[in-house]
Order: C-alpha cells, then structure tokens, then sequence
C-alpha cells in the first residue's frame, strides 16, 4: 500500500483550518495514472472553493487543481492526454482533484507530457491561468489586429493572456500599478494606470473606444470602464465579477460552468505545446515547501506575489 501526504479541508474556511493527512493512494485502474508530485501549482481557486459551503461538494475535499511530476505507475491499457506514457515520464495534470500532494492517481487524460523547457514549479502553475486566459479570448472573438483592454494585466491570468495575445497579432493595453508596468511591457502589452481617468487614458493610447474589454481583478472601476469603452457587451468578459455581469448583461466564466469546463479541457494541448516551442512561459515568484501551503494561500491572498507560487513537496 502506498501512503501519500496531501491537504484536505475537513471544514468549510480558509487554509488555517486545512488539515494535512496521510493517505492511501490508490493503484491506477484502466484510464488513470499515479504521479509523484515535484510542484503543485497555488491558485486563489483553491481557497475559495472551500471558503464557504458549495451545492453538491461535501467535506472531507482534497486542495489543488494542477501538478507537475513524475508518473509511478500506470493502469492497464491506459493513455495520457497527449499519448503514449511510460514510467518514469515527467507530466503535467490540470483539473485534478487533491494536487497538493505527494502523490496521486488521477485520470490519465488529464495529463501531458511536461514541456522540457519549464521547470517542475513552472509547469505546475501553467494550465489554469493559461486555459483562463485562452478562453477569454475566445469567448470575446478578440482577433487579431483588434486592441483590447485587460484588467490585472500583471497577474498570472494577465501574464498569460498578453503572451497569447501576443501570437495573434491582437494589441492589449493592460491595466497595472505603475511598479508592474514593465511586466506588461515584457510581455508584449502597453501598460495603463488604474485609477480615476483610466478611461480616457485608455482612449489615449488606443486612439479610440477598444473592442474588448476582458477583467480579471472584478473591481467597479473595472467593470464601469468596460461598460464606458466598449459598446457590444457580448465582447465584455470578467472571471472575478459575476454579480455585475449578471446584472449588466455582460459575460462571466468560470471552471466550474460545464461550457468553461469543455473549452479549457480542450485547450489543455494546445497551450501545452506553446509552452515546449518556448512561446508561453510562467513567471514564479517563490516556491514553498508542501506542509507551508497555508503561508503560500496567506501571501497569495495579499495580492501582490510577484508571479506564480509553487508548492514542492
């Protein structure tokens, strides 16, 4: 029997009130794989799926979504996400349940072959900003030749989307304080200042009203400057405001809607394959230590990490 380490929440609130555990990691059955954990990726989704009581999840839930690793053993007949699979091959599994972890057997098409050119911290924290950011562009048809705005331009979603954006020719004027501009710089963006005037600053570097408008800080200046500078609200896109785009009739994604599930699902490889041709990659900040998960969430939770955190165990 193989015993791993893993977080859990045994209650509902926030990382102080985790709890690690040992545990039995089951041996993988036809479709799945057990990995050996090397980094799993810190997400503000991982604290606030089990911050408050959600319908249809119950207590005990393992924390983490992605991982990067090694794979320990593999199921009959079984095949990764991006194909053939051996033991000993490095991975990268996003949407997985339980990633904070030492180990785990997870479903095999959930894992990739890890791109050569990340580290194991790095690869960890690829899939869910990346699919996020790939799916808010896609959901707001931005193409290229277009500008957009991008709220939280310097955040890992924003590092992302700029990157993306980036290879389709779409120009992105990104919000961020002025100590983050140059990493919307690096990345291929033209930085704006937050703050009272931010849409006629906009305007200004844009030359006119932009097109698309994509938030993913959910802050009123943000949400009202989207309102102000773009006329079509079907191209109006937040990840963090669902109450006002419920109200203003504006688009809102989230992994757990089923349509945002298949799109990011499907996108896994793509975004994958950007990352091996050295076209896509994430800044991490720090790394900590798997029983430090709580202080990763604490400084997470300030808002300004400076990049990706990692959690190794």
């Amino acid at each position: 029997m193989t015993v791993a380490a893993r977080w859990i929440a045994t209650t509902w609130g926030g990382p102080d009130s985790w709890d690690l555990v040992q545990a039995e990691v089951p041996a993988p059955q036809t479709g799945e794989v057990t990995v050996r954990v090397h980094a799993a990726g810190v997400n503000p989704a991982d604290a606030k799926h089990v911050a408050t009581p959600r319908p249809g999840v119950e207590l005990p839930v393992p924390i983490g979504y992605e991982i990067s690793g090694v794979v320990t053993a593999i199921g009959p007949d079984t095949r990764i996400g991006s194909g053939e699979v051996s033991i000993g091959d490095e991975v990268v599994a996003f949407r997985v349940r339980g990633g904070y972890a030492t180990q785990l057997t997870l479903p095999a098409e959930k894992a990739f072959a890890k791109p050569t050119t990340l580290t194991h911290a790095e690869a960890a924290n690829l899939l869910l900003a990346g699919t996020t950011a790939a799916e808010m562009l896609s959901v707001t048809r931005a193409a290229p030749g277009e500008t957009v705005l991008l709220h939280g331009a310097s955040g890992a979603v924003g590092v992302s989307l700029l990157q993306q954006a980036a290879l389709r020719g779409i120009t992105v004027i990104g919000t961020a304080s002025e100590a983050r501009a140059q990493v919307v710089r690096d990345f291929g963006g033209v930085p704006v200042r937050y703050g009272p005037g931010l849409a006629d600053r906009v305007r200004a570097l844009a030359g006119e009203d932009v097109v698309v408008s994509l938030d993913a800080v959910g802050t009123d200046e943000a949400i009202d400057v989207s309102l102000e500078l773009v006329a079509d609200r079907s191209r109006i896109v937040t990840i963090a405001a669902p109450a006002r785009a419920a109200a203003e009739g504006i688009l809102a994604i989230a992994g757990s809607q089923p349509a945002s599930a298949r799109f990011r699902d499907q996108i896994r490889g793509e975004l994958v394959a950007l990352a091996q041709n050295g076209d896509l990659v994430v800044p991490v900040a720090r790394t900590f230590p798997l029983d430090e998960a709580p202080a990763a969430l604490a400084l997470l939770a300030e808002g300004h990490p400076g990049g990706k955190l990692a959690l190794i165990p």
